[in-house]
């Protein structure tokens, strides 16, 4: 059974840094593309960061530069590390990896199975 289990969100000022980490197990991270979305309220879910099996990475515009996404083959984990970070970064933060039944299209790719997100507030 695949599960992801997002842990590391918290309080963090403007211009501070966080790392968010996602264990992952029923699958194996390194074979799947894996990812890290965020959900600000009233506003749709929206990609930050994704790993592709060969380990190539994107990040969107509004993280460029700022945030990047790790993986760890040995604790089968996935991190998104944050820096210079910004009130408008607060939101929830989840991963997902495209095994599992879900059917929610971001980034142009099919994500089927969702942690339960972790909560990242910037204060200004």
């Amino acid at each position: 059974q695949v599960q992801l289990v997002e842990s590391g969100g918290g309080l963090a000022q403007a211009g501070g840094s966080l790392r968010l980490s996602c264990a992952a197990y029923g699958f194996s991270a390194t074979h799947y593309v894996t990812g890290w979305f965020r959900q600000a309220p009233g506003k749709e879910r929206e990609g930050v960061c994704i790993m592709a099996v060969d380990g190539s990475t994107y990040c969107t515009d509004p993280v460029k530069g700022r945030f990047s996404i790790s993986r760890d083959s040995y604790k089968n984990a996935i991190y998104l590390q944050m820096d210079d970070l910004k009130p408008e970064d607060t939101a929830r933060y989840y991963c997902a990896t495209d095994v599992g039944e879900g059917k929610v299209i971001l980034l142009n790719r099919r994500w089927g199975s969702w942690g339960q997100g972790t909560q990242v507030t910037v204060s200004s």
